[in-house]
């Protein structure tokens, strides 16, 4: 089970806020409001006014009962939200279809529900009001109220007219809210896989901290542990003579010293050797992602280009580790007999390629590699995973200042290839030698 398993990733932050949909919907009770009081009294256009005050009063009665009931910080639940949606589209529906209907320049402001859904939504919920929509659209398609025109003048719009508004407004509908949906599922991918970025490197940089945690553990025990040995000595003097305790006595003597021995190393390594372990030659630094790989078949060669004494020494940066280590084990699981790694250092770069001899990325994978939950390298079903832990760690090291490059070996060794190239500024410590 890996660790990102446990996020919400349908969580309630997706939840549509009442508050943004109370700002919308006095926005709508503004604009139909002066778009009646234009057409009625200002172009003096015949309207039925009374019915058109009556939609949007109860338009805005709604609204003023939602905004005195509920806090502005609610959050809808998704029928809830749908269920408010729902009466909009059809208060809007209903004002259109006794003001011309199609004919009416506002009849596409009817996309505007389902956009606001297909963004926030389940998808099923969507799809209602996406067909609750066309309905909608083609009850308009046929109303026998004309549209607001000049005194005397009826203003008739040819049916196939009709029938292409109809359409216009149906596909921009559908356009619209699949747009919308493709934009904000790839946004909420994005906010999840950088979450767990983040619980990743919180872990690393927790497993890096356990050397203090250790001494902090030594320094409690010791005082406890000092006593045992005391009483140990006291109850060796007192019972030497007798034969039936002087073995148990001796033993938890000795037993106690080898405890102190061990909580002594552990003070020496969070102090005396803590500056060591806080930065890392480059060497030391591969052999650290290296070594866990080692025992699972697949051959691991080295390859270092540059001399070690002029390698960069640099922080240990757990994000670095982590990233490398993840990049090694996508190589090892998709190669077949060994995973070359090709470690470089000059003035300016630090480089290091990973290379394994297995199938490769497939083409339209490698067009995606930066994005998260990309879930296989080939097509076919023995490729095995490439997802969110690769995202994890192109992230990680970015982040670190690298660029990372993937692609495939060329020539007639097949395989993946990565490379990841840094600063050599970037990966180098101040103050290292």
């Amino acid at each position: 089970m890996t660790f990102y398993q446990d996020l919400d990733l349908e969580g309630s932050g997706r939840r549509l806020r009442l508050e943004t949909l109370i700002r919308l919907r006095w926005l709508a009770v503004a604009g139909q409001s002066i778009s009646v009081i234009v057409v009625a009294l200002w172009l003096d256009f015949p309207l039925p006014l009374l019915p058109s005050a009556v939609l949007i009063a109860l338009l805005a009665a709604v609204n003023f009962f939602l905004a005195v009931r509920f806090p502005p910080a609610h959050r809808l639940t998704p029928a809830a939200a749908f269920l408010l949606l729902a009466f909009d589209l059809c208060q809007l529906t209903a004002l259109l279809f006794i003001t011309g209907g199609l004919a009416n320049p506002f009849a596409p402001l009817v996309c505007v529900p389902v956009i606001i859904s297909s963004s926030l939504q389940p998808v099923r919920f969507s799809l209602t009001l996406g067909g609750l929509a066309v309905a909608g659209i083609t009850a308009l398609a046929f109303t026998p109220f004309p549209l607001p025109w000049f005194p005397g003048t009826l203003l008739v719009v040819p049916p196939i007219l009709t029938a292409g508004f109809w359409f216009a407004i149906v596909s921009t509908t559908a356009f619209a809210a699949f747009y919308s949906y493709r934009v904000s599922q790839e946004a909420a991918e994005l906010s999840d896989a950088l979450a767990a970025t983040e619980l990743i490197l919180q872990r690393e940089k927790h497993l890096s901290q356990l050397d203090g945690l250790a001494a902090a553990a030594a320094h409690e025990l010791g005082t406890p542990l000092a006593t045992i040995s005391v009483v140990a000595r006291e109850m060796e003097r007192e019972l030497g003579s007798d034969d039936r305790f002087r073995e148990d006595v001796q033993l938890l003597r000795s037993q106690s010293e080898r405890c102190r021995d061990i909580l002594r190393r552990l003070t020496t390594l969070s102090t005396e050797d803590e500056a060591h372990m806080r930065v890392l030659p480059l060497s030391s630094l591969m052999e650290e992602v290296l070594a866990p790989h080692r025992e699972f078949g697949i051959r691991l060669n080295l390859v270092e280009n540059g001399e070690r004494q002029s390698e960069p020494v640099g922080n240990r940066n757990p994000g670095i580790l982590y990233g490398l280590g993840n990049l090694l084990e996508n190589a090892v699981d998709h190669a077949r007999e060994e995973v070359t790694v090709t470690v470089g250092h000059t003035p300016e770069r630090v480089t290091i390629v990973i290379e394994d001899d297995g199938d490769g990325y497939a083409a339209d994978i490698l067009q995606r590699i930066g994005d998260p939950y990309v879930t296989k390298r080939q097509k076919d079903e023995r490729a095995g995973g490439l997802g969110l832990g690769l995202f994890i760690a192109k992230t990680l090291l970015e982040r670190s200042g690298a660029k990372l490059t993937f692609g495939n070996r060329t020539g007639d060794r097949p395989g993946a290839r990565v490379s990841v190239d840094w600063p050599r500024a970037r990966m180098e410590a101040k103050g290292a030698k």
